[in-house]
């Protein structure tokens, strides 16, 4: 059923011009009694949408998918992807894009449906998706978004009224999700294995229009667009790096090729400081390890440039060497990069030959004693902010006095201040404090949910009487265990 456009989107949806093999045009599954949980009015402002003045059984049905806008179009989109490695057939098992609202100053934003029943891609799946991850879902996008780290965003959660069974039976739940395009390297990886050039050249042009414009008027248009999605994602890993942030599950299909950061399935922080640290329930291996996901960005990157090969040149071995030494070019890239960051962490401005082992050395003293990493950058950043006495410690003191003379060659410490500033964040969604908020949210209570919400929103500001929210989880016997169940 569609309703009146009071909410006022502005749909225009071009996806309706690719090939009909990628596309399933897709109603979502009418639910019993829907029920709004949150709205993200922050977010509906920057979109230039009213959701103020409209009462809640209107959004509830809206956002539920029991009653469509004008305008929408809503539709399931095919991708393939290699999940730990292994090549599979996918696509959007339990995620309905409704529609491309265009705001007025002519931003271009997709708004999915995920939890919203049966697709043509659920395989075995029923489509739908549970209250808690949801929630997670969009405690972790906003707050990425406040950490300046491009992303997904979220703008409702909405109850269904009904059950989803898993281990156990939950509450069902529908997430309104915002990206500026849902394409992956899947994406690509779907035509090349079904080796349609045709409309493999047809998705390129299409995502050069939304995303690369830059682009259009290159000489290896192809061998362009690589370089460009790697400098994305460099960028993307760099700032996950930066913020002690696991994404847990890199596969190909969870690869953007706008660099922002999708699908929070088996996401964590880092409290200690360990590079091997790891919290997915299934990543047995280490895979999507901390210390690993530049390396598994590099090794995705390279799974979209054979996607390419075909077009980058007539001569084959030619192509596969044009996308090999591109893609090569990610480590010194990365390097150089990351490099960047840990000196605006540490203050440091400009390059001197011992700010790489001075930067090593830290987070060497950080594994070994176990330190919480955001709060060791934080107790750098602002004197004594944070009570903890291993930063009493003789190692960390000789540490600071070699670290201190390399800012003395600075010349202007409010500039290495202020970068430090901007680089560190006081606060993030500890993993204790996010389940603790969903464990109380599934009574009906979002009173911890708000506080998070409210005060991850100012990650980089002082902010009284949030000492709790900064404070590593004691120490337990059971590790922190995420799932891939969003």
């Amino acid at each position: 059923m569609a309703v009146d456009n009071k909410i006022e989107w502005n749909f225009n949806n071009t996806y309706l011009s690719l090939p009909k093999i990628m596309l399933s045009e897709q109603k979502p599954d009418i639910v019993k009694k829907p029920e709004v949980v949150i709205i993200n009015h922050s977010l509906s402002e920057e979109l230039g949408l009213n959701l103020l003045n409209l009462d809640n059984d209107y959004l509830a049905s809206v956002f539920s998918g029991n009653s469509l806008p004008d305008g929408s179009k809503t539709i399931s989109m095919a991708y393939a992807g290699h999940q730990f490695g292994h090549f599979t057939i996918l696509g959007d098992g339990r995620a309905i894009t409704i529609g491309e609202h265009v705001t007025q100053n002519n931003q271009r934003f997709e708004i999915q449906f995920k939890g919203s029943g049966k697709t043509k891609f659920s395989r075995d799946g029923d489509g739908k998706a549970a209250l808690g991850p949801m929630l997670r879902e969009y405690i972790i996008s906003e707050a990425m978004h406040y950490l300046n780290i491009p992303t997904t965003r979220s703008l409702a959660v909405i109850k269904t009224g009904e059950k989803v069974i898993r281990e156990k039976e939950l509450k069902g739940a529908i997430l309104t999700r915002v990206a500026t395009s849902h394409l992956r390297v899947g994406t690509f990886q779907y035509f090349a294995y079904k080796k349609d050039d045709s409309s493999l050249k047809t998705l390129i042009n299409f995502t050069i229009n939304k995303h690369y414009p830059s682009l259009k008027n290159k000489e290896n248009l192809y061998l362009n667009l690589i370089d460009k999605l790697m400098e994305k994602q460099i960028d993307l890993i760099v700032n996950w790096m930066r913020v002690g942030f696991i994404h847990g599950v890199m596969n190909t299909d969870n690869m953007a090729l706008s660099g922002e950061t999708i699908d929070y399935g088996p996401c964590a922080f880092m409290d200690q400081y360990d590079p091997k640290s790891v919290f997915s329930s299934i990543d047995h291996f280490g895979r999507y390890a901390y210390y690993n996901q530049p390396t598994i960005a590099k090794w995705n990157l390279a799974r979209f440039a054979e996607c390419l090969i075909p077009l980058l040149d007539s001569n084959k071995d030619k192509a596969i060497k044009l996308a090999t030494d591109k893609v090569n070019e990610f480590d010194s890239n990365y390097e150089k990069k990351w490099l960047g960051m840990m000196r605006d962490k540490l203050g440091m401005i400009g390059n001197q030959k011992e700010d790489e082992v001075l930067i090593l050395d830290l987070l060497q003293w950080m594994h070994i004693n176990k330190a919480d990493y955001t709060n060791t950058f934080c107790n750098l950043t602002y004197e004594n902010m944070i009570n903890d006495k291993i930063f009493h410690k003789d190692d960390f003191l000789k540490w600071k006095e070699r670290w201190k003379i390399r800012l003395s060659v600075n010349n202007n410490d409010k500039t290495s201040e202020k970068t430090m500033k901007k680089s560190n964040p006081v606060v993030i969604p500890r993993n204790h404090l996010v389940e603790d908020a969903l464990k109380t949210a599934e009574t009906g209570d979002l009173e911890k949910t708000n506080r998070l919400l409210k005060v991850l929103s100012e990650p980089y500001k002082i902010q009284s009487s949030i000492q709790d929210l900064q404070t590593s989880p004691k120490p337990s016997k059971i590790p922190y265990k995420t799932f891939c169940g969003t």
